[in-house]
Protein backbone atom coordinates (compact mmCIF):
# COMPACT_ATOMS: atom_id res chain seq x y z
CA UNK A 1 0.00 0.00 0.00
CA UNK A 2 1.33 3.41 -0.99
CA UNK A 3 2.29 5.91 1.70
CA UNK A 4 1.18 9.43 0.77
CA UNK A 5 2.61 12.78 1.85
CA UNK A 6 1.81 16.47 1.46
CA UNK A 7 5.01 18.42 2.05
CA UNK A 8 3.50 21.91 1.86
CA UNK A 9 0.90 22.93 4.44
CA UNK A 10 1.16 26.70 4.83
CA UNK A 11 1.90 27.89 8.34
CA UNK A 12 -0.62 30.18 10.00
CA UNK A 13 -0.71 31.80 13.43
CA UNK A 14 -4.27 30.46 13.74
CA UNK A 15 -3.46 27.23 15.58
CA UNK A 16 -7.01 25.90 15.32
CA UNK A 17 -7.01 26.29 11.55
CA UNK A 18 -3.62 24.61 11.32
CA UNK A 19 -4.90 21.71 13.42
CA UNK A 20 -7.99 21.44 11.19
CA UNK A 21 -5.82 21.24 8.05
CA UNK A 22 -3.64 18.50 9.54
CA UNK A 23 -6.68 16.55 10.77
CA UNK A 24 -8.19 16.80 7.28
CA UNK A 25 -4.95 15.56 5.74
CA UNK A 26 -4.96 12.54 8.07
CA UNK A 27 -8.60 11.85 7.18
CA UNK A 28 -7.75 11.95 3.47
CA UNK A 29 -5.03 9.34 3.95
CA UNK A 30 -1.81 11.37 4.10
CA UNK A 31 0.73 9.74 6.41
CA UNK A 32 3.11 12.71 6.49
CA UNK A 33 2.64 16.48 6.20
CA UNK A 34 5.11 19.35 6.43
CA UNK A 35 4.18 22.75 7.87
CA UNK A 36 5.73 25.30 5.51
CA UNK A 37 7.30 28.50 6.86
CA UNK A 38 7.96 30.96 4.02
CA UNK A 39 10.69 33.59 4.44
CA UNK A 40 11.75 36.08 1.79
CA UNK A 41 15.52 36.61 1.81
CA UNK A 42 16.42 40.23 1.12
CA UNK A 43 19.44 42.36 2.11
CA UNK A 44 17.49 43.09 5.31
CA UNK A 45 16.34 39.53 5.61
CA UNK A 46 13.65 38.21 7.89
CA UNK A 47 14.90 36.37 10.90
CA UNK A 48 14.81 32.58 10.63
CA UNK A 49 13.19 31.56 13.86
CA UNK A 50 12.85 28.17 15.46
CA UNK A 51 9.45 26.68 14.51
CA UNK A 52 6.84 25.85 17.10
CA UNK A 53 6.84 22.32 18.44
CA UNK A 54 4.18 19.94 17.17
CA UNK A 55 3.34 19.26 20.82
CA UNK A 56 1.95 22.80 20.99
CA UNK A 57 -0.61 21.91 18.32
CA UNK A 58 -1.74 18.47 19.46
CA UNK A 59 -1.87 16.55 22.68
CA UNK A 60 -2.46 13.51 20.53
CA UNK A 61 -1.83 13.44 16.78
CA UNK A 62 -4.76 12.37 14.57
CA UNK A 63 -4.67 8.83 13.20
CA UNK A 64 -4.26 8.38 9.44
CA UNK A 65 -7.38 7.09 7.68
CA UNK A 66 -7.02 3.37 6.91
CA UNK A 67 -3.92 2.99 9.08
CA UNK A 68 -3.35 2.42 12.79
CA UNK A 69 -0.63 5.02 13.29
CA UNK A 70 -0.75 8.80 13.83
CA UNK A 71 0.16 11.28 11.12
CA UNK A 72 3.77 12.49 11.03
CA UNK A 73 4.12 16.29 11.16
CA UNK A 74 7.36 17.93 9.98
CA UNK A 75 8.58 21.51 9.71
CA UNK A 76 9.71 22.97 6.39
CA UNK A 77 11.46 26.25 5.57
CA UNK A 78 10.96 27.82 2.12
CA UNK A 79 13.28 30.66 1.18
CA UNK A 80 12.36 33.24 -1.43
CA UNK A 81 15.58 34.30 -3.15
CA UNK A 82 16.11 37.32 -5.42
CA UNK A 83 19.93 37.26 -5.30
CA UNK A 84 22.30 34.32 -4.94
CA UNK A 85 24.34 36.17 -2.30
CA UNK A 86 21.30 36.16 -0.01
CA UNK A 87 21.38 32.36 0.24
CA UNK A 88 23.90 31.34 2.87
CA UNK A 89 24.09 28.18 4.98
CA UNK A 90 22.86 28.94 8.48
CA UNK A 91 22.80 27.04 11.74
CA UNK A 92 19.13 28.01 12.01
CA UNK A 93 18.32 25.62 9.15
CA UNK A 94 18.90 22.68 11.47
CA UNK A 95 15.56 23.40 13.16
CA UNK A 96 13.71 22.41 9.98
CA UNK A 97 13.22 18.95 8.53
CA UNK A 98 13.05 20.25 4.94
CA UNK A 99 14.57 23.24 3.17
CA UNK A 100 13.10 24.59 -0.08
CA UNK A 101 13.88 27.57 -2.29
CA UNK A 102 11.81 29.73 -4.66
CA UNK A 103 14.23 31.02 -7.36
CA UNK A 104 12.91 34.20 -8.99
CA UNK A 105 15.23 34.41 -12.02
CA UNK A 106 16.85 32.00 -14.48
CA UNK A 107 20.25 32.65 -12.91
CA UNK A 108 18.92 31.75 -9.46
CA UNK A 109 17.14 28.68 -10.84
CA UNK A 110 20.49 27.49 -12.26
CA UNK A 111 22.20 28.14 -8.90
CA UNK A 112 19.44 26.32 -7.01
CA UNK A 113 19.77 23.29 -9.29
CA UNK A 114 23.55 23.14 -9.23
CA UNK A 115 24.82 24.54 -5.91
CA UNK A 116 22.18 25.45 -3.31
CA UNK A 117 22.06 22.97 -0.43
CA UNK A 118 18.29 22.44 -0.49
CA UNK A 119 15.83 19.57 -0.82
CA UNK A 120 13.11 21.19 -2.94
CA UNK A 121 13.01 23.75 -5.75
CA UNK A 122 9.57 25.38 -5.94
CA UNK A 123 8.18 26.11 -9.39
CA UNK A 124 6.14 29.32 -9.59
CA UNK A 125 2.54 28.52 -10.52
CA UNK A 126 0.71 31.80 -9.91
CA UNK A 127 2.22 33.61 -12.91
CA UNK A 128 3.83 32.86 -16.24
CA UNK A 129 7.31 31.46 -15.78
CA UNK A 130 9.77 34.24 -16.76
CA UNK A 131 12.30 31.82 -18.27
CA UNK A 132 12.49 28.44 -19.98
CA UNK A 133 13.64 25.33 -18.15
CA UNK A 134 16.96 24.17 -19.61
CA UNK A 135 18.10 20.59 -19.52
CA UNK A 136 21.62 20.97 -17.96
CA UNK A 137 20.53 22.59 -14.66
CA UNK A 138 17.43 20.39 -14.40
CA UNK A 139 19.52 17.26 -14.90
CA UNK A 140 22.04 18.64 -12.41
CA UNK A 141 19.33 18.91 -9.76
CA UNK A 142 18.11 15.39 -10.53
CA UNK A 143 21.65 14.02 -10.22
CA UNK A 144 22.00 15.75 -6.82
CA UNK A 145 18.71 14.26 -5.59
CA UNK A 146 16.88 17.61 -5.43
CA UNK A 147 13.15 17.60 -6.22
CA UNK A 148 10.91 20.04 -8.09
CA UNK A 149 7.59 20.99 -6.49
CA UNK A 150 4.31 21.89 -8.15
CA UNK A 151 1.55 23.20 -5.85
CA UNK A 152 -2.03 22.58 -6.93
CA UNK A 153 -4.12 24.86 -4.68
CA UNK A 154 -3.87 27.91 -6.99
CA UNK A 155 -5.13 25.76 -9.87
CA UNK A 156 -8.38 24.94 -8.06
CA UNK A 157 -9.04 28.53 -6.95
CA UNK A 158 -8.70 30.63 -10.08
CA UNK A 159 -8.98 29.93 -13.82
CA UNK A 160 -6.06 32.22 -14.72
CA UNK A 161 -3.78 30.59 -12.16
CA UNK A 162 -4.96 27.20 -13.45
CA UNK A 163 -3.66 28.08 -16.91
CA UNK A 164 -0.35 29.26 -15.47
CA UNK A 165 -0.02 26.15 -13.30
CA UNK A 166 -0.67 23.74 -16.18
CA UNK A 167 1.54 25.70 -18.58
CA UNK A 168 4.49 25.89 -16.17
CA UNK A 169 4.08 22.25 -15.16
CA UNK A 170 4.02 21.06 -18.79
CA UNK A 171 7.12 23.13 -19.51
CA UNK A 172 8.95 21.48 -16.60
CA UNK A 173 7.84 17.96 -17.57
CA UNK A 174 9.14 18.41 -21.11
CA UNK A 175 12.58 19.00 -19.61
CA UNK A 176 12.72 16.67 -16.61
CA UNK A 177 10.65 13.89 -18.22
CA UNK A 178 8.64 13.46 -15.02
CA UNK A 179 11.68 12.70 -12.85
CA UNK A 180 12.08 14.13 -9.33
CA UNK A 181 8.70 15.84 -9.20
CA UNK A 182 6.47 16.18 -6.14
CA UNK A 183 2.97 17.64 -6.03
CA UNK A 184 1.92 19.45 -2.86
CA UNK A 185 -1.12 21.44 -1.82
CA UNK A 186 0.18 24.71 -0.41
CA UNK A 187 -3.07 24.56 1.58
CA UNK A 188 -4.12 27.54 3.69
CA UNK A 189 -7.38 26.00 4.90
CA UNK A 190 -8.90 22.48 5.08
CA UNK A 191 -11.05 22.95 1.95
CA UNK A 192 -7.88 23.44 -0.11
CA UNK A 193 -6.86 19.82 0.37
CA UNK A 194 -7.65 17.02 -2.07
CA UNK A 195 -7.16 13.29 -1.65
CA UNK A 196 -3.93 11.68 -2.90
CA UNK A 197 -5.69 9.74 -5.68
CA UNK A 198 -7.32 12.95 -6.92
CA UNK A 199 -3.88 14.55 -7.03
CA UNK A 200 -2.50 11.57 -8.95
CA UNK A 201 -5.18 12.20 -11.57
CA UNK A 202 -4.31 15.89 -11.58
CA UNK A 203 -0.70 14.91 -12.27
CA UNK A 204 -1.83 13.54 -15.64
CA UNK A 205 -3.04 17.04 -16.54
CA UNK A 206 0.39 18.36 -15.52
CA UNK A 207 2.03 16.07 -18.07
CA UNK A 208 3.07 13.20 -15.81
CA UNK A 209 2.63 9.55 -16.68
CA UNK A 210 0.34 7.48 -14.46
CA UNK A 211 3.27 6.00 -12.54
CA UNK A 212 5.08 9.33 -12.15
CA UNK A 213 1.86 11.04 -11.02
CA UNK A 214 1.40 8.52 -8.21
CA UNK A 215 5.07 8.77 -7.26
CA UNK A 216 4.71 12.57 -7.01
CA UNK A 217 2.57 12.16 -3.87
CA UNK A 218 4.19 9.02 -2.49
CA UNK A 219 7.64 7.57 -3.23
CA UNK A 220 9.14 10.85 -4.47
CA UNK A 221 8.07 12.53 -1.23
CA UNK A 222 9.78 9.78 0.74
CA UNK A 223 12.93 10.23 -1.35
CA UNK A 224 12.79 13.98 -0.61
CA UNK A 225 12.74 13.24 3.12
CA UNK A 226 15.69 10.84 2.78
CA UNK A 227 17.60 13.54 0.90
CA UNK A 228 16.87 15.95 3.75
CA UNK A 229 18.24 13.47 6.29
CA UNK A 230 21.41 13.09 4.24
CA UNK A 231 21.78 16.86 3.87
CA UNK A 232 21.45 17.48 7.61
CA UNK A 233 23.92 14.80 8.64
CA UNK A 234 26.34 15.41 5.72
CA UNK A 235 26.60 11.65 5.45
CA UNK A 236 25.33 9.11 3.00
CA UNK A 237 23.05 6.20 3.79
CA UNK A 238 24.89 2.93 4.32
CA UNK A 239 23.13 -0.39 3.86
CA UNK A 240 24.91 -3.44 5.30
CA UNK A 241 24.26 -7.13 4.74
CA UNK A 242 25.84 -10.20 6.27
CA UNK A 243 28.45 -11.69 3.98
CA UNK A 244 27.84 -15.27 2.90
CA UNK A 245 30.86 -17.38 3.80
CA UNK A 246 32.57 -19.46 1.14
CA UNK A 247 33.39 -23.15 1.58
CA UNK A 248 37.10 -22.28 2.00
CA UNK A 249 36.31 -19.81 4.82
CA UNK A 250 34.16 -22.40 6.59
CA UNK A 251 37.01 -24.93 6.40
CA UNK A 252 39.50 -22.37 7.78
CA UNK A 253 37.26 -21.71 10.79
CA UNK A 254 36.73 -25.42 11.46
CA UNK A 255 40.43 -26.36 11.15
CA UNK A 256 41.64 -24.98 14.53
CA UNK A 257 38.81 -26.70 16.39
CA UNK A 258 39.57 -30.11 14.85
CA UNK A 259 43.28 -29.64 15.58
CA UNK A 260 42.56 -28.95 19.28
CA UNK A 261 40.38 -32.04 19.44
CA UNK A 262 43.22 -34.25 18.13
CA UNK A 263 45.71 -32.76 20.60
CA UNK A 264 43.42 -33.49 23.54
CA UNK A 265 42.91 -37.08 22.38
CA UNK A 266 46.66 -37.74 22.33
Amino acid sequence: MAVFADLNINYTDDKKQLRDIIETAAHLGYSTVAINHLIDLQPKKQEIRKPASVDELFRQLPVVQGKSRPIKVLNRLTLGVSDASHFRPSADLKYYDLVAVVPKTEKLFHAACMTFDVDIICITVTEKQPFFFKRPPVNGAIDRGVFFEITYTPAIKDSTMRRYTISNALSLMQTCKGKNVIISSGAEKPLDLRGPYDISNLGLVFGLSEGDAKAAVSTNCRATLLHAETRKTALGVIHTIKKTQTVEEDQEQEAPASKRAKTKHV
